[in-house]
């Protein structure tokens, strides 16, 4: 079982959420050739209020392996425009179709779809020039980058997003599922940990405790994103829930039912928690927010 008498995420996030808002905003301190309309909508998707999940991933695992919070920043703020970017392009009409995220308008309802395809262009190369610039030392960089490359690309993130859109609809099996959330949902979370660790200099047992968890995580994040979408409302959300079934999308509740599907995020959850063990002490927020993963309402 879980432990839960442990501070909770939304304690131990307290203290990160105003030091990474603040280093998202100092990166929006764009120069002159920026467009003010193309600013303002960078802003508007970047800074919307937001759980923070990734960043906050990466900081706690370069805590975990001994690292520097200020020094994990960039790959923190770097995660987070990738995310943004993802969320973006997501909501396009010829994607989700979505007009709520994070409790405001989309933006390409906010703007106009021609400035949120352009919002998405510019924050994943934000990311890369956060990377290549602020990381130290230059190879420590160059790994982030080369990791956070992979993890959105084509054989992860965005290749889960193309099966989303293809969707085998809801005769596809449960092992077809976990396929395109580990690449959809997982790899961005599972990188977060790899940002950070790299920072830190872990050693190669740190990374693989850390990448263990990250998996069961990632896959435990969205099998109650699924839930959400079955017994959320938009509000708590802050997103158009019941939209899956809508479109006739493959998710874990249709396929295993509301009561199976979060007890197989519960084993989940306590399998992240068990990878945690070999890094002994400093993984009390990687705890936390492995918690909070099965009790979020958003």
């Amino acid at each position: 079982m879980v432990d839960t008498q442990s501070p909770t995420f939304s304690q131990h996030a307290q203290r990160l959420h105003g030091r990474i808002d603040a280093a998202l905003q100092s990166r929006c301190a764009l120069a002159d050739g920026c467009p003010a309309n193309l600013l303002a909508a960078i802003r508007y998707s970047l800074l919307a209020p937001g759980k923070r999940l990734r960043p906050i991933l990466v900081l706690a695992a370069a805590e975990a392996c001994d690292g520097s919070i200020d020094a994990a920043m960039p790959a923190a703020c770097a995660v987070e425009m990738v995310h943004a970017y993802s969320l973006v392009h997501d909501d396009l009409p010829a994607m989700d179709d979505d007009d709520l995220r994070r409790g405001q308008p989309t933006c390409h309802k906010q703007f106009d779809e021609a400035t949120a395809i352009l919002v998405g262009d510019a924050l994943l190369t934000m990311a890369f020039e956060t990377l290549a610039g602020q990381v130290e030392p230059p190879e420590v960089a160059a790994a982030c980058c080369a990791a956070l490359a992979r993890a959105a690309g084509p054989c992860r993130m965005v290749g889960g997003q193309a099966d989303d859109v293809a969707g085998p609809g809801t005769d596809g099996s449960v092992e077809q599922l976990d396929w395109l959330h580990r690449r959809k949902t997982g790899a961005m979370i599972r990188v977060s940990l790899k940002l950070g660790a790299l920072t830190a200099g872990a050693s190669a047992m740190q990374m693989e405790a850390l990448d263990r968890y990250g998996d069961r995580l990632g896959l435990a994040f969205q099998i109650t994103d699924d839930l959400l979408d079955v017994t959320g409302d938009d509000a708590a959300a802050g997103k158009r829930v019941g939209k899956d079934a809508r479109q006739g999308k493959l998710t874990f509740p249709g396929l295993l039912g509301i009561d199976e599907s979060a007890r197989r995020a519960e084993r989940l959850i306590g399998e992240a928690c068990e990878a945690l063990l070999p890094l002994g002490s400093g993984t009390e927020l990687l705890n936390a927010l492995a918690r909070y993963v099965l009790e979020r309402n958003r």
